[in-house]
């Protein structure tokens, strides 16, 4: 069971009552003492479709009052992550609306803080091109890093514009990813150059179990250093239509968690989820409730690389 001290007062309340954090971890910026930082990027000037994701994090730690209600933890995981790894939720990032250069410096300074006191930060967009500046900071620290990339688009596009479409792209010219070692999971949509990443397209996807998705990533990457990235548009918009570029034909989320759920033990030093606008969702906030409980996911994979 979770230490008291480690969550919100009212923790244990009903999920429509008092302050939310992500999962009802406290809000904190005592990095000394904490394991694993949350952290929200509400920016969304790198989309090229619809706008909106700068409202994703709020609306993840809006449905996480429900995904972190249980003293037991996150079903089906069997333990609280507060057994033991303190989480802290650090805030948002903020104070740089229509300045993309001032969000890329607030967040590659805040994130090479978090990091470099060996807290691991798990970051909440926002727009995919948040990447990009994550990017920088975990490879200041780790070196280049092995990318494990859920997505329906490749955002590799040949381009010299920075946007949620072209991120890893610069990544790749900068010298930040370890491309022998990185995997696109879910493409849906036309990737002229893979750059020699491997990529799982959803159609193959399609036909393959979760374990069998989840041993081809861990034979990807293998033991090296990895930052995981999962822009909800992975999922079929039937389960996210709440996001700025949908693409049909996608899988569930249960396929998606039973995936994440099969890299645990894998070196993952840091990761996001991205593209929450919630705006879009018809009802009922069904794209943050999957991505609350997605990134529930990877915060368990985030304690597990640190116990191993």
């Amino acid at each position: 069971m979770p230490r008291d001290d480690e969550m919100l007062d009212n923790w244990w309340d009903e999920a429509y009552s008092g302050p939310m954090s992500f999962m009802r971890f406290k809000f904190s910026k005592d990095l000394a003492n904490a394991d694993i930082a949350v952290l929200g990027v509400p920016y969304d000037l790198g989309t090229t479709n619809r706008p909106g994701a700068r409202f994703g994090p709020r609306a993840m730690r809006e449905q996480s009052t429900l995904t972190g209600e249980f003293e037991y933890g996150l079903w089906p995981w069997d333990y609280h992550i507060a057994e033991h790894h303190t989480v802290i939720d650090y805030g948002d990032i903020c104070n740089f609306v229509g300045y993309p250069q001032r969000m890329i410096d607030v967040l590659e300074e805040t994130v090479d803080k978090i990091i470099a006191s060996d807290t691991v930060c798990f970051s909440m967009g926002g727009d995919h091109f948040i990447s990009l500046p994550l990017l920088r900071s975990h490879v200041r620290k780790h070196g280049p890093v092995a990318l494990i990339h859920f997505d329906a688009h490749s955002d590799t596009w040949v381009d010299d514009d920075y946007n949620h479409g072209t991120m890893f792209y610069h990544a790749i010219k900068e010298g930040l990813l370890d491309l022998e070692h990185s995997i696109h999971v879910g493409l849906r949509t036309p990737n002229p150059e893979t750059h020699g990443i491997e990529i799982i397209f959803a159609d193959e996807l399609d036909e393959m179990k979760a374990s069998e998705a989840a041993t081809r990533i861990r034979d990807r990457v293998g033991d090296k250093k990895a930052y995981l990235t999962f822009d909800i548009d992975f999922l079929d918009p039937a389960y996210a239509p709440g996001t700025g570029t949908p693409v049909s034909g996608g899988p569930t989320v249960m396929m998606g968690r039973k995936i994440l759920k099969g890299l645990k033990g894998l070196n993952i030093i840091g990761a996001d989820l991205v593209e929450i606008a919630p705006a879009y969702d018809p009802i009922g906030n069904v794209t943050a409730v999957a991505g609350a409980t997605l990134g529930g996911d990877i915060l368990y994979l985030l304690s597990e690389a640190l116990r191993k």
